[in-house]
């Protein structure tokens, strides 16, 4: 059954107009050539394969622009549905998806690279330091990171991360932390991408969130805020404001 279908389509992509023209006009100077029909009914039967072949020119010409009339339609109703699609300003991810994310955003980081108000007991499994933090650490393309944490992070810092850290090529690149009391309820790192973009993991602190694991807040969600929203100016202003305290 299959060997019959691929045959029909073999069949389907030859000229068979042309073909048989080409078949009808070798017979009529063959036959001519034995004498079997005159000269007249030769030059007749050509007038008559012309004719044939240029209506069939006529009909794939018409074919063709009813063709491209309907691919200008459809181009023109994706541009209008493109043109009421507006992008999300930020993305949402689960647990199951946090360290790939983390992971991805930290290799693909560019010029400096800020951490806000986060939560250092993260680090604490060298898993996830390796797959969260080593990876900005070691990227060539991130010049510096900044963490700016709140006082009650200090031994977490010294405990945590130091000693991963000073592990890591690219150690030089981690700076010492602009240590400030935070009342905010907010988590983000920023930096820019491969795009020329600035975008920004956010989380908040407390559920949902935030899970409570061993009396501390760690986190389960967060938004991935894309370049375009309106959120990362408001971010940036509110990490320059702690930073230059």
């Amino acid at each position: 059954m299959r060997g019959g279908r691929k045959f029909a389509r073999e069949l389907r992509r030859y000229d068979w107009d042309a073909i048989v023209g080409i078949v009808a006009a070798g017979a009529a100077l063959i036959l001519h050539l034995l004498r079997i029909i005159e000269q007249e009914v030769l030059l007749t039967i050509g007038l008559v394969l012309l004719a044939l072949l240029l209506i069939r020119d006529l009909r794939r010409e018409e074919r063709d622009e009813r063709l491209e009339e309907i691919v200008a339609r459809t181009e023109a109703g994706i541009a209008r549905l493109h043109a009421f699609i507006t992008p999300p300003d930020a993305v949402l991810f689960g647990p199951r998806q946090l360290r790939a994310k983390g992971e991805a955003f930290a290799s693909q980081a560019r010029g400096e690279m800020v951490w806000f108000n986060v939560c250092l007991l993260m680090f604490r499994p060298q898993s996830l330091f390796d797959a969260l933090l080593r990876p900005a650490i070691e990227n060539p393309a991130v010049k510096s990171i900044q963490f700016v944490l709140d006082e009650s992070e200090r031994e977490r810092w010294r405990d945590d991360v130091i000693p991963k850290a000073e592990k890591c090529a690219g150690y030089e690149r981690l700076l010492e932390p602009r240590w400030r009391t935070l009342r905010e309820s907010v988590s983000f790192i920023l930096a820019d991408t491969a795009a020329g973009q600035t975008e920004a993991p956010l989380s908040f602190w407390g559920e949902p969130f935030m899970s409570r694991t061993t009396a501390q807040d760690i986190p389960r969600y967060i938004f991935e805020v894309q370049g375009h929203s309106e959120l990362i100016p408001r971010l940036v202003e509110l990490e320059r404001s702690y930073r230059g305290r």
